[in-house]
């Protein structure tokens, strides 16, 4: 077992700093973090030209290096060397905490390794920020980040959270929204879900509904912007089938592109049925509403 213990003081290294920088509203920029970015001797920065701005904003002067995931590997050793020469430094991304969908956390690592001392100073989280607003259930939460963008990939990743009771957190494209939201729909089926689209910039939105309602939203109101989607997790108790309306459920895959039989087999997978007394079900349904047309 490893004890650490941080301390800027007396020490022989210099302090590794995570600094999270703002995510759309730079007013979210708290004192710590102005005077940590000042007071370092470096700055490992994702873009540097994109930090450079957020310096300049509020008169920080400290030099910066690149440091992203196309460079990491080869740029760590000399970021230690740095530390170990007994000079601090920060590490920023381009918006949020840093480690979150970067490198740092393999920087983080290696300095442990080094018994170097990693600091974390507080600041804006994009996943958290959205979640708390979202009206879905805060905890458990669990976050991912990106998704996988293969269909395939993606839905072999949904299947294996799919009955995961936790809220889910997600960063996705604006232009893959939508195909992601059919795709969850398949594996998931219909369930709440909340789109949070350029968080605590000017057009700031939540858009909240089901994913079978948001998936026709999206066809017509198409997304520009940084995009989360939190997803409500699994219901941890057994559906009462005398309360759901199987046919509909059908319904709203097939209206979001899925063949009639392979939303059957989906809604009988999800409910615990025979998917050849659901399909029978299902077309004495149809022929009676044909009747009924006639």
């Amino acid at each position: 077992m490893q004890i650490q213990r941080s301390f800027k003081g007396d020490k022989a290294t210099g302090t590794l700093f995570l600094v999270p920088t703002p995510i759309g509203n730079r007013d979210d920029m708290s004192y710590r973090m102005i005077q940590t970015l000042k007071e370092v001797d470096l700055i490992a920065a994702e873009d540097t030209r994109n930090t450079g701005l957020l310096l300049k904003h509020f008169e920080i002067r400290t030099p910066q290096t690149s440091f992203h995931e196309h460079n990491a590997m080869e740029k760590i050793p000399d970021l230690l060397a740095h530390l170990e020469s007994g000079k601090d430094l920060a590490q920023v991304s381009d918006a949020g905490l840093p480690s979150i969908s970067d490198p740092g956390h393999d920087l983080v690592k290696a300095a442990i390794e080094r018994e170097i001392p990693v600091v974390a100073v507080p600041g804006p989280s994009a996943g958290i920020t959205g979640l708390i607003a979202s009206g879905l259930a805060p905890q458990p939460h669990i976050f991912y980040g990106f998704l996988p963008r293969k269909e395939g990939q993606q839905k072999s990743f949904f299947q294996e959270k799919r009955d995961y009771p936790e809220t889910q957190i997600f960063y996705e494209s604006p232009h893959r929204v939508r195909a992601t939201l059919q795709n969850m729909l398949t594996v998931y089926g219909d369930r709440p879900v909340v789109l949070v689209r350029e968080l605590t910039k000017i057009y700031e939105e939540y858009t909240r509904g089901t994913i079978a309602e948001l998936v026709p939203y999206l066809e017509e109101n198409p997304l520009k912007g940084e995009c989360l989607l939190i997803v409500e997790g699994a219901c941890e108790q057994e559906p009462d089938l005398e309360e759901v309306d199987l046919i509909r459920e059908i319904d709203i895959l097939v209206q979001s592109g899925m063949k009639k039989n392979q939303a059957i087999k989906q809604v009988a997978k999800q409910f615990g049925l025979q998917k050849s007394d659901l399909y029978a079900r299902y077309h004495q349904e149809e022929e009676k509403g044909e009747s009924d047309g006639n």
